[in-house]
């Protein structure tokens, strides 16, 4: 049975983990705010067909599978990374700047699609992940995995026929802001030639600091009164977007596995101390029932 941890907010802005105390008394303790039973974070050692079922179906907000992947493997991708010079997303759009190996089809959207330039940068894309000298796929291993769990399978999705990108290496020290991820609302018509019925969101902690680096998440989706709240010309929103949600912190750990609903709004708080290096893609469920990921 996997472990269930769910943290809330407590008055005065503490968030507290369900079985805490707070350490108030009960003379001065206010009344806790009302909980939604089913946005809460599984941890489990596998996934299985009834988590990936129960996200999909919104049962829980995100699954957590620690020493996903062995510490010898993470250490080996890694360790090549480090020998390479990461690129940032556009910072016009994402600022604080976000680092990156790899190519993301956010950095290549146009007019509601996806510009030709996407499809270039994935042949250097493929080229550089190549040129790491890996003794395997890290992607293919979480597909891999992912497939194991879902009777409908995992493939790399297609836009056109031809495969998107697997994935990507983000490193986000300054953290990410508050933001939502839907293909839904993000591209008109369909991102992938199967259209997709759920979403979410891949992230494995290769490298993670001694303080920050959390994720945050808040019981709280898009809104078109959020747009009052956007930060101009850029991907995210204001924190007050989420004001009083009801949220969870989910601090990294090296090797862990994380799958999180990403149409509830999210955000990766600052990093101090080491570098926080995580392994990411887009995880969609089309209407075969397949799941397809992107990145």
């Amino acid at each position: 049975m996997p472990l269930v941890s769910v943290v809330f907010p407590t008055p005065g802005g503490d968030r507290m983990t369900s079985g805490q105390s707070s350490g108030r008394t009960t003379r001065s303790a206010l009344p806790a705010p009302p909980h939604d039973p089913f946005f809460r974070a599984v941890t489990a050692p596998a996934f299985t067909h009834e988590l990936l079922a129960g996200l999909a179906a919104g049962r829980y907000a995100a699954v957590r599978v620690p020493s996903f992947l062995p510490r010898e493997r993470c250490d080996e991708v890694l360790g090549a990374l480090r020998q390479q010079v990461f690129d940032s997303y556009g910072k016009a759009r994402v600022d604080p700047p976000v680092m990156r190996f790899g190519v993301g089809v956010s950095d290549h959207m146009a007019d509601g699609g996806v510009a030709d330039t996407y499809w270039k940068a994935l042949q250097g894309h493929h080229e550089s992940w190549q040129g790491l000298g890996l003794s395997f796929d890290p992607f293919r291993t979480c597909r891999e995995a992912l497939a194991a769990a879902w009777p409908g399978g995992v493939a790399v999705g297609r836009r056109g026929g031809v495969e998107m990108g697997d994935g990507v290496a983000r490193e986000p020290n300054q953290g990410f802001q508050v933001h939502f991820d839907d293909a839904l609302r993000e591209y008109d018509g369909d991102l992938l030639d199967e259209p997709l019925i759920g979403q979410f969101a891949f992230n494995l902690y290769l490298s993670v600091p001694p303080e920050g680096g959390e994720t945050v998440l808040w019981r709280h989706r898009w809104k078109p009164e959020d747009e009052a709240h956007r930060l101009s010309a850029r991907y995210g929103f204001d924190e007050s977007v989420v004001a009083g949600a009801e949220s969870i912190e989910l601090a990294p750990e090296v090797g862990e596995a994380l799958l999180i609903d990403p149409r509830f709004f999210h955000a990766v708080r600052p990093s101090h101390g080491d570098r926080r290096i995580a392994l990411g893609f887009a995880v969609g469920i089309g209407t075969s029932g397949q799941l397809l990921t992107w990145a």
